[in-house]
């Protein structure tokens, strides 16, 4: 299972916006917070920049990283 398959879960069952800093959190509490703060963030947003591509969320906002569920 990919890491942006791991985070899809929470981000289906919970909703709203996705932020790098939301990702990193659900990410570690699926046990995935190994590593430093940088290489977390990194991998959180590579995450979320997958999902974006597969449609499961959108962007919000063209000057950030934050996303939310695509409507379904």
């Amino acid at each position: 299972m990919t890491i942006a398959q791991i985070l899809e879960k929470p981000i289906r069952a919970l909703g709203g916006t996705w932020d790098t800093q939301r990702a990193v959190t659900a990410l570690r509490d699926a046990g995935l917070g190994n590593g430093g703060q940088r290489q977390q963030e990194m991998r959180a947003r590579a995450a979320l920049r997958a999902l974006n591509k597969t449609g499961v969320i959108v962007k919000t906002d063209p000057n950030s990283a934050t996303y939310r569920l695509t409507e379904q």
